[in-house]
């Protein structure tokens, strides 16, 4: 696909790619895309995420956009403990005062 603007390949393949790690649908990012005033239809963003057609960079930002947005919107995933986290989580209150 010829590109319509510089680095407009890498933004689309990375967009593609936090939509599959987060495990969006297409029409789950469009509808959200479309409700910040994307202007592209939902055919379009597809074919433009399967690398078949160019969109223009604001509507490619707005659509990373929409994205991010919804990846803010899911529940925080589990975070690995530190040692000292457990040491306290494990000490109870009485322990936490001894420190």
């Amino acid at each position: 696909m010829m590109s319509a603007f510089p680095h407009a390949d890498e933004q689309r393949a990375l967009i593609n790619a936090a939509i599959s790690e987060s495990g969006f649908s297409v029409g789950e990012v469009w509808l959200h895309y479309f409700s910040l005033s994307g202007e592209v239809d939902e055919y379009e963003v597809e074919a433009y995420l399967a690398g078949l057609m160019p969109m223009p960079a604001l509507e490619c930002d707005l659509l990373a956009l929409a994205v991010n947005e919804l990846i803010d919107d899911l529940p925080p995933r589990r975070r690995a403990p530190f040692s000292d986290d457990l040491a306290r989580a494990h000490a109870g209150p009485e322990g936490a005062a001894a420190h």
